[in-house]
């Protein structure tokens, strides 16, 4: 399913100025790009949120190490286009064999990864065994599991081998664990990223910034613009001020919607929004009291108007979907009706579990949509008779370490953007949400290794066991919303995997 794209430019801009001087008092050091005459069309600088902790997702979770790295440092052999599509990248073309348990890929002839080595099968085999090893710390490497072994059968052919016919895995080598490496550019992924991509890592200040630079020799087209800086902000007014003062050129995943008008009143810039496949999740501990009793977390599905906490959250932008899967999926079913917002209801679940006056503690990252929906769904757990205590949890860091890690919470909230991932989510007792995957585990299974009809439809059943037993609340889709200078063009409106790619952009 394609997602809605529209870039809109006004001609009114007087409130611009009004808004932002009332809302902002930041001051921001210069980045040497203005809006009008003087452009330096050599140079981008991109304001995003979340500056990752180090720039190894082979071993770090988290969205903002592949939103950097993905499609500019490292690539794969198949990517995703605006449309969900997969496409050829490193390979050229792939054909299936063996009942589909077999994918043999022809690759890109003359591609070299940016330390100068050059890219082949034996990469290849290398990128994919790595995965399934003990090297790979990242939990999504659990996509990689259905892999058999991988065959070289020429520098430019390679066989990959399944246990099981597996509907998800082309589209899981989309994602990060796709990535091609050479292995001999892996002794410091953490800070010296090596990939094919057409930008290699110029400079990282850490608190700050990363750089990257066009590669000469890059097997693809040149990058619109070589220098690109992506510039980290955990303050989502800081950004919109950048902007307006000239200081970053592109503000991604737009934190501060209710600032939205004001650029769109004016001409020397464009919002671009789109779809996202990010659900914005409110993880119960499925492990831990008082999450580890259905009811509760039926209460709390109950308590809890998400129509409102998006709205009020989110100016009303995002898509309302009641269940982990956004409508970009193939197995997208409107599941809104399964839990209304319905207080009796709520406070007769808690009656029923004993559950009556619960006190909570409600562990927040420290990121703007998640300070913003905190605030009313604690009000609104509040009017059912649940009290739940907000804890700040700086992001990524310490909300990794806490909640992600060491499951040390009983409530959280979060952005989850990584590609198809309610089997990541919820096939997997060990996860954070630490659902019971026995119910699950047969069925999903049965899906992934059945044809397309059958899969979607396995899958819709699965997502629906999930939803049932109340695992999570999810609040709703993430929208994709982009503000950007005027002359820029070939930015993506939507966002279906974790990557920016910055390559595409250009000074119009």
């Amino acid at each position: 399913m394609q997602g809605t794209y529209k870039a809109r430019r006004h001609v009114a801009g007087a409130r611009l100025c009004a808004v932002l001087a009332a809302a902002l008092m930041l001051v921001s050091c210069s980045a040497g790009s203005t809006i009008g005459g003087g452009q330096d069309e050599d140079k981008l600088v991109v304001a995003l949120t979340g500056e990752p902790v180090n720039l190894d997702f082979t071993t770090t979770a988290g969205a903002a190490i592949p939103q950097a790295m993905m499609s500019n440092v490292y690539q794969g052999l198949v990517a995703l286009d605006q449309t969900g599509s997969i496409r050829p990248l490193l390979a050229t073309s792939w054909e299936t064999g063996n009942d589909n348990k077999s994918y043999t890929f022809t690759l890109v002839e003359g591609a070299t990864f940016s330390n100068g080595a050059p890219f082949d099968a034996d990469d290849v085999k290398f990128s994919i065994e790595r995965v399934k090893s003990d090297a790979w710390l990242n939990g999504l490497k659990s996509k990689m599991d259905v892999v058999d072994d991988v065959v070289v059968n020429s520098p430019t052919s390679v066989t990959v081998n399944l246990a099981r016919p597996s509907q998800a895995w082309l589209y899981s080598m989309t994602t990060l664990v796709g990535a091609m490496f050479d292995e001999s550019g892996i002794e410091d992924l953490a800070n010296n990223p090596v990939g094919t991509g057409p930008y290699a890592l110029a400079g990282w200040a850490r608190g700050e910034s990363i750089s990257l630079t066009a590669r000469d020799n890059y097997w693809g087209a040149a990058p619109g613009i070589p220098e690109v800086t992506l510039r980290y902000f955990s303050d989502a007014f800081a950004t919109t001020n950048a902007l307006s003062s000239g200081d970053v050129d592109v503000i991604y995943n737009m934190q501060a919607p209710e600032l939205l008008s004001s650029f769109e009143a004016n001409p020397d810039y464009q919002v671009i929004e789109g779809t996202s496949n990010g659900e914005v999740i409110l993880s119960m501990n499925n492990k831990a009291k008082p999450f580890n009793d259905k009811r509760v977390r039926q209460a709390v599905l109950h308590a809890i108007d998400n129509k409102a906490v998006r709205d009020t959250a989110w100016n009303g932008l995002g898509t309302l979907v009641g269940g982990p899967v956004p409508p970009t999926d193939p197995y997208y079913e409107d599941l809104t009706e399964i839990y209304p917002f319905d207080p009796a209801k709520a406070k007769a679940l808690l009656k029923e579990a004993g559950a009556e006056d619960l006190k909570i503690t409600f562990t927040v990252p420290t990121r703007p949509y998640a300070t913003a929906v905190s605030k009313i769904v604690q009000s609104q757990l509040r009017d059912v008779g649940i009290n739940a205590k907000i804890r700040s949890a700086e992001f990524p860091a310490v909300w990794l370490d806490t909640v992600f890690k060491r499951h040390d919470y009983q409530l959280s909230v979060v952005l989850a953007v990584e590609a198809r991932d309610v089997l990541t989510m919820f096939d997997d007792p060990n996860y954070y949400i630490g659902y019971d995957n026995t119910k699950i585990k047969a069925e999903a299974a049965a899906a992934d290794a059945a044809d397309e009809a059958n899969y979607v439809a396995g899958m819709k059943s699965v997502v629906r066991t999930i939803v049932d037993d109340a695992a999570v609340d999810t609040l709703f889709i993430f929208p994709n919303i982009s503000v950007a200078k005027a002359g820029i063009s070939g930015l993506d409106a939507n966002s279906l995997t974790e990557a920016l790619s910055l390559a595409p952009l250009a000074w119009s």
